[in-house]
């Protein structure tokens, strides 16, 4: 759960900038070596922008990098 938290508090970072986008959170996550690419890429199969708001990042460790809408920045779940 701390590579989620890690990840969480680095992109909520980024969320207060202008023109945040689901590219530059792609980005900020990709320098995060504990990402889980192969299973954040299956997670995110039939991710919609205009929908979902931004994709959700798998981690080694078993937990879930995920945006909350309402609250418009990332949390960090255990994935269930």
């Amino acid at each position: 759960m701390d590579d989620a938290k890690r990840l969480a508090m680095a992109l909520n970072a980024l969320v207060k900038m202008p023109q945040f986008s689901n590219g530059k959170a792609r980005a900020a996550a990709r320098q995060e070596p504990a990402v889980n690419w192969p299973a954040t890429k299956a997670h995110n199969a039939d991710f919609n922008p205009d929908v979902d708001g931004f994709e959700s990042f798998l981690m080694n460790d078993g937990s879930t990098c995920e945006w909350a809408p309402g609250q418009f920045r990332y949390v960090a779940r255990t994935r269930s």
